[in-house]
């Protein structure tokens, strides 16, 4: 077998050359003979410092808030899902065995059927005479039912058509909008504020629910990693050579309770459901949002 160097003009020697540079730039000797790495290891924070900071990034990086009231009641079934469901009723209803109050509603109708008999005598019957028959628990609660009266899912909010109000749409998730002033032009949008050094994209979304309502209300964050992605420019009244746009990052989260004491005016917030949101969004924006807008 042939131990001969390799022949520097080889395929072989071409194709390690880039690996002994990529090696030679990475890896240094120590006096010690210890071997010390040259590049530096960066993360997601060290990535964000050098895109806001020194390296002078002309686009801001955003953190954004997709704040979400989820369904308060179930929403009405569709002609289909009704059906479906009235046959699973029929099916487990035929298909089921008696309950114990059908049974007490045949041991009662047998032992009324004995009393009205010729042969009936009331020394074999060893029940109270006063005892409360099923039926009569049927006709109890028969009597309650017509008694009650369900809430109407359509609330006064829905009425006067309020959508800064909570209490509207209790059948659909509803997200919450801003009105924000971009140059000289108002704008809808997800609340958002631009990330500080030292944060995560998280605690710049927490900091906005800070902001919005101080810390009297609270919100689930659905995990750390942001759900969607925007990116747009300023106005070119705005734009510089060290600033053209923002990126913005969007975080859901989930509101714990039925009230928002926003610092927003009104007309400046508003509750919509996702098939409103065209209503107030920009295009290109809303066509980011619906890829994680999802109403289940």
């Amino acid at each position: 077998m042939d131990l001969s160097p390799l022949d520097m003009t080889s395929p072989v020697s071409n194709m390690a050359a880039p690996v002994r540079r990529l090696l030679a730039g990475v890896l240094s000797c120590a006096g010690s003979g210890r071997v010390s790495w040259r590049a530096p290891i960066r993360g997601c924070r060290g990535l964000a410092s050098e895109a806001g900071g020194a390296a002078g990034s002309p686009w801001r990086l955003h953190g954004a808030l997709c704040l979400k009231r989820p369904a308060v009641v179930s929403q009405s079934k569709t002609p289909f899902q009704q059906e479906v469901e009235d046959l699973m009723q029929q099916v487990e209803l035929e298909q089921s065995l008696y309950s114990d109050h059908e049974l007490q509603l045949m041991e009662d109708a047998e032992r009324l059927r004995r009393k009205q008999s010729d042969t009936y005598d009331s020394d074999d019957e060893a029940e109270d005479q006063d005892i409360v028959t099923a039926q009569d628990l049927e006709d109890t609660w028969e009597q309650k039912w017509r008694n009650f009266k369900f809430a109407s899912s359509v609330t006064e909010a829905d009425k006067k058509k309020d959508r800064t109000s909570l209490d509207r749409k209790l059948e659909n998730s509803l997200f919450l909008l801003v009105k924000e002033k971009v140059g000289n032009e108002d704008v809808w949008m997800f609340p958002q504020m631009e990330w500080q050094a030292g944060e995560t994209m998280r605690q710049t979304a927490e900091r906005v629910m800070s902001n919005l309502s101080g810390d009297h209300t609270e919100a689930h964050f659905l995990g750390n990693s942001p759900c969607g992605f925007y990116k747009y420019k300023f106005p070119k009244s705005l734009r510089s050579e060290h600033m053209v746009g923002a990126k913005v990052f969007f975080f859901k989260a989930f509101l714990k309770s039925r009230n928002l004491q926003t610092h927003k005016k009104n007309g400046e917030y508003v509750w919509v459901s996702k098939d409103e949101l065209k209503d107030y969004l920009k295009p290109a924006y809303l066509s980011e949002v619906d890829k994680f807008v999802i109403e289940i």
